[in-house]
């Protein structure tokens, strides 16, 4: 075979290779509802790759998931926090089946959460496990030394979550930027 041949089937096989690795990466880290997310990061100040690493987490960008605890939509929300959330934003008629208003909803509940804790990986903690929850595991010693980060995460789903966003926060930081 000619050197030129071999040439053009290598840069073949690695233009498929490309293609092949860009399409997977869009498969497991996809980008749905990027304007809303924008606008709701804006909005209330939190990273928009944390946002769309909550919604891979949660729900794999699908706007229509149901959690077996009753969680709704792409950041999956619990209708009791989506009512606090919608009387603190004035909202009184929402659905959290609505892509829009979802993202709306659980990003502005991130942002109280990165304010109160003050520490991105206890604020992702507290949207998994509760913030009552998390609150108590910092006011234990076998879990926090300083009573303001997490030494130790009592429940394996939540080291699981905390895990996957912030593995997600890395791929998504370059679709934003």
């Amino acid at each position: 075979m000619k050197l030129s041949t071999q040439i053009v089937i290598l840069a073949v096989a690695v233009a498929i290779t490309i293609a092949l690795t860009f399409f997977m990466y869009s498969c497991a880290y996809p980008l749905k509802y990027k304007d809303s997310i924008l606008e709701a990061s804006e909005q209330y100040d939190v990273e928009p790759y944390l946002v769309a690493s909550i919604i891979n987490s949660e729900s794999s960008f699908n706007k229509d998931a149901v959690s077996h605890k009753g969680a709704i939509g792409l950041m999956q929300v619990m209708p009791s926090t989506a009512r606090m959330v919608a009387k603190q934003l004035k909202l009184s008629d929402y659905d959290l089946f609505d892509e829009k208003t979802n993202i709306k909803i659980g990003t502005y509940y991130m942002s109280t959460l990165l304010l109160y804790f003050d520490d991105l990986n206890v604020a992702i903690c507290a949207y998994n496990a509760g913030p009552t929850r998390v609150k108590s595991w910092l006011q234990n010693e076998q879990f926090s030394t300083d009573g303001k980060t997490l030494v130790n995460i009592p429940y394996v789903e939540t080291q699981k979550y905390l895990a996957n966003v912030l593995k997600n926060i890395k791929f998504y930081q370059n679709r934003f930027n």
